[in-house]
Protein backbone atom coordinates (compact mmCIF):
# COMPACT_ATOMS: atom_id res chain seq x y z
CA UNK A 1 0.00 0.00 0.00
CA UNK A 2 1.20 3.41 -1.05
CA UNK A 3 1.57 6.04 1.33
CA UNK A 4 1.53 9.97 1.13
CA UNK A 5 2.18 12.06 4.41
CA UNK A 6 1.66 16.01 3.95
CA UNK A 7 3.06 18.63 5.86
CA UNK A 8 3.71 22.25 6.21
CA UNK A 9 0.55 23.93 6.34
CA UNK A 10 -0.86 26.36 8.91
CA UNK A 11 -2.29 29.86 9.22
CA UNK A 12 -0.71 32.49 7.93
CA UNK A 13 -1.48 36.63 6.73
CA UNK A 14 -2.41 37.24 2.86
CA UNK A 15 0.98 38.01 0.77
CA UNK A 16 2.57 34.98 3.07
CA UNK A 17 4.18 32.36 1.60
CA UNK A 18 4.05 28.24 3.18
CA UNK A 19 5.90 25.92 1.49
CA UNK A 20 3.74 21.97 1.66
CA UNK A 21 5.66 18.83 1.64
CA UNK A 22 4.80 14.80 0.87
CA UNK A 23 6.68 11.93 1.29
CA UNK A 24 5.63 9.25 -0.37
CA UNK A 25 6.26 5.30 0.33
CA UNK A 26 6.69 5.04 -3.03
CA UNK A 27 7.16 6.66 -6.49
CA UNK A 28 7.59 5.05 -9.68
CA UNK A 29 9.32 6.88 -12.31
CA UNK A 30 6.11 6.69 -14.36
CA UNK A 31 4.47 8.64 -11.84
CA UNK A 32 2.64 11.94 -11.57
CA UNK A 33 2.30 13.36 -8.61
CA UNK A 34 -0.52 15.90 -7.80
CA UNK A 35 -1.41 18.36 -5.51
CA UNK A 36 -5.39 19.57 -4.64
CA UNK A 37 -7.23 21.32 -2.31
CA UNK A 38 -10.46 21.23 -1.21
CA UNK A 39 -12.41 24.07 0.77
CA UNK A 40 -15.59 23.62 3.14
CA UNK A 41 -18.85 22.73 1.08
CA UNK A 42 -16.62 22.95 -2.26
CA UNK A 43 -15.37 19.89 -4.46
CA UNK A 44 -11.59 18.87 -4.69
CA UNK A 45 -10.11 20.78 -7.25
CA UNK A 46 -6.97 20.53 -9.25
CA UNK A 47 -3.84 22.59 -8.06
CA UNK A 48 -0.57 21.51 -9.76
CA UNK A 49 0.75 18.35 -11.23
CA UNK A 50 4.04 16.96 -11.67
CA UNK A 51 5.89 14.22 -14.08
CA UNK A 52 8.08 11.93 -11.44
CA UNK A 53 10.42 11.49 -14.70
CA UNK A 54 10.51 15.16 -15.47
CA UNK A 55 8.72 18.17 -18.02
CA UNK A 56 6.72 20.74 -17.84
CA UNK A 57 4.49 20.97 -14.74
CA UNK A 58 0.41 22.09 -14.86
CA UNK A 59 -0.77 24.52 -12.43
CA UNK A 60 -4.61 25.37 -12.50
CA UNK A 61 -5.08 28.84 -13.44
CA UNK A 62 -6.00 30.56 -10.18
CA UNK A 63 -2.65 29.50 -9.13
CA UNK A 64 -0.35 29.94 -11.75
CA UNK A 65 2.44 32.62 -11.26
CA UNK A 66 1.97 32.19 -7.36
CA UNK A 67 2.71 28.32 -6.75
CA UNK A 68 5.48 26.25 -7.79
CA UNK A 69 5.96 22.57 -7.70
CA UNK A 70 9.32 20.45 -8.01
CA UNK A 71 10.58 17.43 -6.73
CA UNK A 72 12.80 17.41 -3.77
CA UNK A 73 16.36 15.92 -3.47
CA UNK A 74 15.12 13.71 -0.64
CA UNK A 75 14.25 10.45 -2.10
CA UNK A 76 10.26 10.33 -2.95
CA UNK A 77 9.36 14.06 -1.67
CA UNK A 78 7.37 16.79 -3.41
CA UNK A 79 7.21 20.13 -2.45
CA UNK A 80 4.56 22.92 -3.41
CA UNK A 81 5.33 26.07 -2.75
CA UNK A 82 2.83 29.11 -2.07
CA UNK A 83 3.79 32.79 -2.85
CA UNK A 84 1.39 35.51 -2.30
CA UNK A 85 -1.38 33.44 -0.60
CA UNK A 86 -5.01 35.11 -0.99
CA UNK A 87 -8.05 34.25 1.74
CA UNK A 88 -9.19 32.36 -1.15
CA UNK A 89 -6.30 30.07 -1.03
CA UNK A 90 -7.45 28.62 1.90
CA UNK A 91 -8.45 24.64 2.04
CA UNK A 92 -7.16 21.88 3.16
CA UNK A 93 -3.99 20.49 0.60
CA UNK A 94 -3.65 17.10 -0.45
CA UNK A 95 -1.26 15.00 -2.11
CA UNK A 96 -1.48 12.57 -4.15
CA UNK A 97 0.02 10.23 -7.02
CA UNK A 98 -1.55 8.73 -10.20
CA UNK A 99 0.20 7.86 -13.70
CA UNK A 100 -2.00 9.93 -15.91
CA UNK A 101 -1.12 13.28 -16.73
CA UNK A 102 -4.95 14.47 -15.83
CA UNK A 103 -5.80 17.98 -13.89
CA UNK A 104 -9.27 15.28 -12.63
CA UNK A 105 -8.52 13.88 -9.48
CA UNK A 106 -10.52 10.80 -10.47
CA UNK A 107 -7.16 9.69 -12.06
CA UNK A 108 -5.35 9.59 -8.84
CA UNK A 109 -5.43 5.92 -7.27
CA UNK A 110 -3.04 7.11 -3.73
CA UNK A 111 -3.96 9.95 -1.65
CA UNK A 112 -2.58 11.75 1.62
CA UNK A 113 -4.72 13.04 4.53
CA UNK A 114 -4.16 16.77 3.57
CA UNK A 115 -3.02 19.99 5.41
CA UNK A 116 -5.11 22.88 6.47
CA UNK A 117 -4.16 26.27 4.92
CA UNK A 118 -5.76 28.89 6.11
CA UNK A 119 -4.90 32.64 5.27
CA UNK A 120 -6.11 35.46 6.71
CA UNK A 121 -7.01 38.81 5.02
Amino acid sequence: QVQLVESGGGSVQAGDSLRLSCVASSILSSSVMGWFRQAPGKEREFVALIRWRGGTPLYAESVKGRFTISRGNARNTVFLQMNSLKPEDTAVYYCARGSRYERNPLAYDYWGQGTQVTVAS
